[in-house]
């Protein structure tokens, strides 16, 4: 058995029991990102799963080989010393980017953009839409993948955001937008409002949003995935 096909809640738990069908480790296996899990009704997670193919890698030559389509998935698998300091984090990320994109049919370029404390790896090219996913949630398991790929290869913590067709600071705009327009119906209604759940960077624009309000206030409850904001009166 070469390939298999394989379902979970998340993406990671459908590697690992593809991993386990095969009986080797990350480092042996490609893989193909099919479907990303979706919520369904009321928020409800588990209407569709998560579906991955992971593929055998051929047996390594001799000579140890760079394999750019290889998907490690676990940080704390070390890397050798000597590998750290040949291959350039950023640049394994970059195409580990591309290697999912053309997996997807797509032909894209990424632009690495340093700051103090982030990396930012925009993503260019067609039909950039299948990359996003719908509301971020494609792009935001790609950017966690792709940080643990850097982060293999970097002797110390790197943080990159991945970002495509300005998303992340429309997708902000939208949550500000919903802030407002929720904060106005609590103080209407006199009721608080419970928003679905929201990732963590989500929730962090909505409770910056209205940290300062002068009428309402937000405190996140629940657990990950699960976990939603709600805006009350002050």
């Amino acid at each position: 058995m070469s390939k298999v096909v394989v379902s979970g809640k998340t993406v990671e738990e459908a590697v690992r029991q593809g991993l386990a069908q095969l009986g080797v480790s990350q480092d042996r296996v490609t893989v193909n990102i099919i479907t990303q899990p979706s919520k369904g009704f009321l928020g409800l997670i588990g209407v569709k799963e998560a579906k991955v193919e992971l593929t055998l890698l051929p047996d390594p030559e001799p000579t140890p080989v760079k394999t750019a389509s290889t998907l490690p998935l676990d940080p704390a698998v070390p890397v050798a010393e000597e590998e750290k300091t040949e291959l350039d984090p950023y640049e394994e990320a970059v195409q580990f980017i591309k290697d999912v994109g053309k997996s997807m049919g797509l032909d894209v370029t990424v632009d690495v953009q340093h700051a103090k404390d982030v990396t930012t790896l925009q993503i260019f090219g067609p039909d950039l839409g299948l990359i996003i996913g719908r509301r971020g949630q494609t792009l935001d398991a790609l950017q966690y993948l792709a940080n643990i790929v850097a982060n293999r290869y970097s002797d110390s913590y790197i943080r990159i955001v991945l970002d495509a067709e300005n998303f992340r600071e429309r997708r902000k705009k939208t949550l500000e937008d919903l802030a407002d327009r929720l904060a106005g119906r609590v103080i209407r209604s006199h009721k608080e409002v419970v928003l679905e759940p929201m990732s963590s960077q989500e929730r962090k624009v909505i409770h910056s949003r209205l940290q300062d309000h002068p009428q309402v206030k937000t405190y996140s409850k629940g657990e990950e995935p699960n976990r939603r904001i709600v805006i009350t009166l002050k």
